[in-house]
């Protein structure tokens, strides 16, 4: 098997910004996963509960412009959602080409349950330390979706 030795080769995987984030969302896939599950919820639902604890209802197209998600992806997950009792379902009034995502009272409810996952996934670390990695991730998403990706 080939070495490269060669440190300045940019195909290495040490050299790839792509490979720690991808590292990185699967790490924090596992943390949030086992404490996700004990509520019902899978790290996707609870990217949507959030935008709909900010402010609802939602139309699929907003959730999915928040969240970068396309609505083929949304779709099948907040039907699950729906069926759970999280969120109603439904056509909009002034324009039935969209639909519009609502928070139950069941839905409302969990926010209370949630409360305490931040606090877990933080694990005793700093908020100054972890306010400074997401902007910094942040910076990178803005510059990723000005890149139309």
């Amino acid at each position: 098997m080939a070495v490269t030795e060669d440190k300045n080769d940019l195909l290495l995987l040490d050299r790839q910004v792509c490979f720690p984030l991808y590292a990185a969302t699967n790490l924090l896939n596992r943390l949030y996963s086992p404490v996700l599950r004990e509520l019902g919820l899978t790290y996707p639902q609870y990217l949507v509960m959030l935008v709909l604890w900010e402010q609802q209802p939602q139309t699929v197209g907003a959730l999915g412009t928040r969240l970068y998600l396309d609505s083929g992806t949304l779709t099948p997950l907040l039907k699950r959602m729906e069926a759970a009792g999280h969120v109603t379902r439904a056509r909009d009034p002034q324009d039935e080409r969209r639909v519009v995502i609502a928070l139950t009272p069941k839905g409302e409810a969990l926010r209370e349950q949630v409360k305490h996952v931040p606090e877990v996934i933080a694990n005793g670390r700093t908020l100054e330390g972890i306010d400074q990695l997401r902007d910094s991730v942040r910076g990178l998403v803005a510059m990723l979706a000005g890149q139309g990706v």
